[in-house]
């Protein structure tokens, strides 16, 4: 009865611990090789360059990972890579959209900066013409994706036409 009670002052940080010791019981970790630590060292030091974003080189890749898997990341490279070819290539009608989202985006610049300036009246001279080239960038975006719904596969997200009527 007193363990119960000493269990039940304990925190729960103390049952987290007792609850690891048991799943470790239950399932013991084999203990790495002295080779396989190292190589589990190395391939941590790897990861964590390309999280910061250096550079690895091939050859330091080839040496600490197996053969397949070695090949089955050239495989996901050059997956990689096909992929980014295909983006090259973007649709003229995409184009279009972009380059109008684009005006959109500079004319609302301007008006910020008028704004901030006192110049009021310049400002929502340009709010309105901002406005103007974003239902224009919607219409064109109606367009797009009426005419070809395969085109959806270049926004970042899903678009529902139907979120967006004019009256």
């Amino acid at each position: 009865m007193s363990e119960w009670l000493d269990s039940q002052k304990k925190p729960a940080s103390n049952f987290r611990q007792f609850l690891q010791e048991r799943i470790e019981k239950a399932n013991p970790r084999r203990q790495l090789t002295s080779e396989e630590e190292k190589r589990l060292t190395k391939l941590e030091a790897i990861a964590d360059k390309l999280k910061r974003g250096e550079n690895v080189q091939n050859r330091q890749l080839q040496t600490w990972l197996s053969e397949e898997e070695y090949e089955q990341l050239d495989a996901e490279w050059q997956e990689q890579l096909e992929l980014r070819n295909e983006l090259k290539d973007k649709p003229s009608e995409i184009k279009r959209y972009e380059a109008k989202l684009r005006q959109a985006n500079l004319m609302h610049n301007r008006a910020e900066s008028y704004s901030y300036r006192g110049n009021h009246d310049a400002a929502k001279t340009c709010y309105y013409k901002c406005e103007s080239l974003c239902e224009d960038a919607i219409v064109i975006l109606q367009e797009i994706l009426h005419s070809d719904s395969n085109l959806r596969v270049w926004f970042d997200r899903d678009i529902r036409l139907w979120a967006w009527q004019f009256d």
